[in-house]
């Protein structure tokens, strides 16, 4: 995959948000509308295409903990709060973005965590559970061995504690199990088919109306002078 190939020249050790996702998108797994902007005015522009409210976030591979580094501007409901926003961005940035993202607001209740990584025995594993901000707290998640056949993401929805949270929930309809069970079977197949990548975090994975959406994704890449 091109992204992947020009990371590696570039000697990067992860993708940047918007490449992760582009690699997601890639494999049908369902992401947030987005866009790189390099000024205000585009980021105006792009916040009008994707239909208000928005969030910024400061864009760099080198960026992989957005909200620790105090990075990320939630619910932008206007022109104005965009551009105090990306000003905001540029200042604390100080020279290490290489724009500002521009990113579809989901709101949602119900917040999991899916991802992949490579277990020295067993090769690549597909992991998903409960997401947010509990999912350091209560490491309610479940793992499989790739390739998945749908019989077992459906096994891995029934696996963890929270699982009620995928049926009728605060009067939200229940989650469609078969885009889930789709993204966690692709996602065993990026660990089969793309062994440059180490390990993929998807976290949160929010559910909007009933399909879960890929809001935040980190995919880090393999040391190559292994």
């Amino acid at each position: 995959m091109k992204i992947i190939e020009e990371a590696i020249q570039r000697g990067e050790k992860t993708l940047s948000e918007f490449d992760s996702k582009k690699v997601l998108e890639a494999y049908s797994i369902p992401v947030t509308k987005e866009f790189i902007a390099v000024n205000v005015t585009e980021a105006k522009k792009y916040a009008q295409e994707i239909g208000y409210p928005v969030v910024l976030k400061g864009h760099s591979s080198k960026l992989t903990h957005k909200t620790e580094l105090n990075m990320i501007e939630l619910n932008l409901k206007d022109e104005k709060a965009v551009e105090e926003a990306y000003q905001a961005l540029e200042e604390r940035g100080k020279g290490q973005l290489e724009g500002v993202l521009v990113q579809q607001m989901i709101k949602g209740d119900r917040e999991f965590v899916a991802g992949l990584i490579r277990d020295p025995q067993f090769g690549p594993c597909v992991m998903f559970g409960l997401g947010g901000i509990f999912t350091e707290v209560l490491k309610d998640v479940t793992f499989r061995v790739a390739p998945l056949e749908k019989r077992d993401a459906l096994e891995m929805m029934d696996e963890i504690k929270a699982k009620k949270l995928l049926d009728k929930f605060r009067g939200k309809p229940a989650v469609n199990r078969d885009i889930l069970a789709s993204a966690l079977i692709n996602l065993g197949k990026i660990g089969l088919e793309i062994p440059e990548i180490a390990e993929i975090d998807i976290n949160p994975l929010i559910i909007l109306n009933d399909t879960p959406v890929a809001v935040d994704a980190l995919v880090v890449l393999k040391d190559q002078t292994q």
